[in-house]
Formats: C-alpha cells, sequence, structure tokens
C-alpha cells in the first residue's frame, strides 16, 4: 500500500496579526497558525494573558527574524480595572484578599481617581505581578507562587505615556473604570490595576483587557483566529520591515552585493544607525542594514522564499508538531 502523499511544509514567510480570543493562550495560537500555515517555523512577539484579547504578532518562517524588533515596540490598551477589591493574580482569575469597606467606594471622589491615573502616568518604576512569566533563579515566577511561594518580584523602570479614564460605572460595591492605556514594552496592566486601587485605598483587579496596537500594527487589520486565512492575511517580509524601518531601495547589483555581506554605499544623507529595511528592486527583502561612515552593511539577510515542493510519498518524512512555541518574548500576563 502506498503511503499517503503529504503536503510539504511551506516556507512563505511574513507577518500575520491575530485577533485573539480570550481563553487562548499564546501557545495555543501559534500551534493553531503552524498547522494553516503547514510550518513549523511560527513565532509571537509578546504574549497575551488567556483571559486577554486582541493583537497577537506572529512571525512566519524566515519573518520570525523580525519578532525581536517588534518585541519592544511601545503598546496600547483597552482595560476594565475595578476598584473595590484585591486579587492574588491582580486581575479576576485570582482569589480576593481584600475589599473595601462599606461606603468606601461611593465616597471616591473623581478628582482622587485622576490625580491617581495621573500618578501612574509617565516614567514609573512598577513591580511586576507575581504571578508574571518573569524568571526567578531560572523558574517562571508563576510556577512558584502556584507551587505555594511567596513571590515579590523588584520594581522596575517602565513608561507609562499616556493612562485615559474613558468612563466609569457602579457595579454592586464595586466602580468599573474603562481605561485606555499607551506603554512601554514590559508594563504590567493588571500592576497598574492593582496600584490604582492601593494608592486609593479601596483595593483594584483587572477583569478585562484587550490590546488594540504594538507599533505601527493596529487590531483593525488583525483576523479573528477562528476565520484566519495565512495566506491572504499574512503581511510580507518587506512590507512589514518597510513598517517598522526606514525603507532602503537596492539596485541589482547593491543587492546581490549586501546579501554576499559586502559594504554598500549608503543613500546620500543617510545618518549612521539603523536598522534599515533593504529591498531589491522587485520588493523582496534582502535584509536589514545599518549605516555607518557613508557605507552600508547587513545586520539580518532574509532569504527569498523557497518555491513549492512537490508531495512527498513518505509519510515517514512527516513533521511532529512542536511542544514548545519559539516565542519571542518571555513577556507574558496582562503585560505589554
Amino acid at each position: 500500500m502506498n503511503a499517503p502523499r503529504r503536503k510539504p511544509s511551506s516556507t512563505t514567510s511574513g507577518l500575520v496579526l491575530i485577533d485573539k480570543p480570550q481563553g487562548w493562550t499564546s501557545h495555543d495560537a501559534v500551534a493553531r497558525t503552524r498547522r494553516l500555515a503547514n510550518t513549523r517555523k511560527v513565532g509571537h512577539a509578546g504574549t497575551l494573558d488567556p483571559m486577554a484579547t486582541g493583537l497577537l504578532i506572529l512571525g512566519i518562517n524566515s519573518s520570525t527574524r523580525l519578532l525581536t524588533y517588534v518585541v519592544g515596540l511601545d503598546k496600547e490598551y483597552l482595560a476594565t480595572i475595578r476598584l473595590g477589591a484585591a486579587t492574588t493574580t491582580d486581575d479576576a482569575e485570582g482569589e480576593e484578599l481584600t475589599r473595601a469597606p462599606a461606603g468606601a467606594i461611593d465616597a471616591l471622589a473623581a478628582t482622587a481617581i485622576t490625580a491617581g491615573i495621573r500618578a501612574l502616568t509617565g516614567d514609573i518604576s512598577q513591580r511586576p505581578s507575581a504571578v508574571s512569566a518573569i524568571k526567578v533563579d531560572g523558574k517562571r515566577a508563576y510556577a512558584r507562587v502556584r507551587a505555594g511561594e511567596d513571590v515579590e518580584l523588584p520594581a522596575r523602570p517602565v513608561t507609562v505615556t499616556e493612562f485615559e479614564l474613558v468612563s466609569s460605572t457602579p457595579v454592586d460595591a464595586f466602580l468599573d473604570l474603562e481605561v485606555r492605556v499607551v506603554c512601554s514594552s514590559g508594563t504590567y496592566i493588571r500592576a497598574l490595576a492593582r496600584d490604582l486601587g492601593a494608592g486609593l485605598g479601596v483595593g483594584g483587579h483587572l477583569t478585562s483587557l484587550r490590546r488594540t496596537r504594538i507599533g505601527p500594527f493596529g487590531i483593525a487589520d488583525a483576523d479573528p483566529l477562528d476565520q484566519l486565512d495565512v495566506g491572504r492575511a499574512m503581511i510580507g517580509p518587506a512590507d512589514a520591515a518597510s513598517r517598522l524601518f526606514d525603507r532602503f531601495d537596492l539596485d541589482e547589483q547593491q543587492a546581490i552585493d549586501l546579501s554576499q555581506g559586502k559594504r554598500i554605499a549608503a543613500p546620500a544623507g543617510a545618518v549612521d544607525g539603523g536598522p534599515v529595511a533593504a529591498v531589491d528592486p522587485h520588493g523582496r527583502l534582502v535584509g536589514l542594514a545599518e549605516y555607518r561612515d557613508g557605507r552600508a552593511k547587513s545586520i539580518v539577510n532574509f532569504p527569498p522564499d523557497a518555491p513549492p515542493a512537490a508531495p512527498t510519498d513518505s509519510a515517514d518524512t512527516a513533521e511532529p508538531e512542536a511542544s514548545a512555541e519559539p516565542a519571542a518574548s518571555a513577556e507574558a500576563g496582562a503585560a505589554s
């Protein structure tokens, strides 16, 4: 009996914008996209909690090399902060630790909330949630917490560019604040909720989170995971890199030389630095380059996508699905 003919792995590369649904982990989204794209080479740029929804950027095949540059971009979130109770996880999935006394929420002045938000805006020092994915002596903090350990992570500097109160709604003994946050990579929105509630003396935690933007990529251009057509949704490497960096259009010889590791003349007026997206005359991303002393040199090369291969007749060559995703970021939880 002949073995079933297996569809060859795809080598098409690019970025895909996913609108992650609630209840899915970032690993779930990567695993599903691997199957849809027919390749194991899929990674993501910054995780989202299962509770969170919204923008997740995935890199396919050689475009996973771009994810390093996406991880550190600023991010925008829409969130709901519930004032009146603190939880063990700083979000709705944890156990309640404290609850504000009767009347405390009603006594909160709008000016106090505004002042509390202002105090958490700008360059601040933030202590990440104990259930984050930050490693402590080689082990994830959330794993230590689940094992019964007391974990308190050191504070670190982050930047909250915008922290806007959109609306407020009383809910039983609580007050729900709908907020919009623009922040640097590594900012924990759960920690903002916790610290706002603590500063107001009533406790606070996060009840919903939606990521709406990462750098130049917005949620309006993302596809729901259950409707994803990878081929249609994919942003090609040259397009993606040109959104991230200035573009350097090469002629044929420059493209050959740069891909071979040679230094080439930088464009007139080029300022030292980079990366820049080096694109050949046919619109293919040759690589990322940097300028130094009037010359350009490649810092990351991008191979051309290979033409589709013929199906194989051997079932023995089928690749098993990987059990671990090549995530581009160690950030996790309700973080940017």
